[in-house]
């Protein structure tokens, strides 16, 4: 089950009109890290494959997503690794 801020990312990232969208919370990973909260939901892996990516560099890709979740990063997610891919470099089964 995915907590409150891995449904506002889920939310947010809805708008890149995603093919495949997978949200990983490694906070539990992070544990007695900086940015570690005892809560959670601090720490997150994204795998998103979008049309929208077609043609633009990843730091372009990361950067439309780091805006998308500009007030999530600003309220405690410390960590947010990105997979960004145009629906032509998804290799991934299914």
């Amino acid at each position: 089950m995915s907590g409150p801020v891995a449904e506002r990312i889920r939310d947010k990232l809805a708008a890149l009109r995603p093919t495949r969208l997978v949200i990983h919370d490694d906070s539990r990973r992070h544990a007695g890290h900086a940015g570690a909260r005892p809560e959670g939901e601090s720490h997150f892996r994204v795998e998103i494959v979008s049309p929208t990516f077609s043609g633009e560099s990843q730091v372009a890709r990361q950067r439309r997503v780091y805006a998308l979740l500009a007030d999530e990063l600003r309220a405690g997610v410390h960590a947010l690794q990105l997979t960004t891919l145009a629906p032509d470099e998804d290799n991934s089964p299914g």
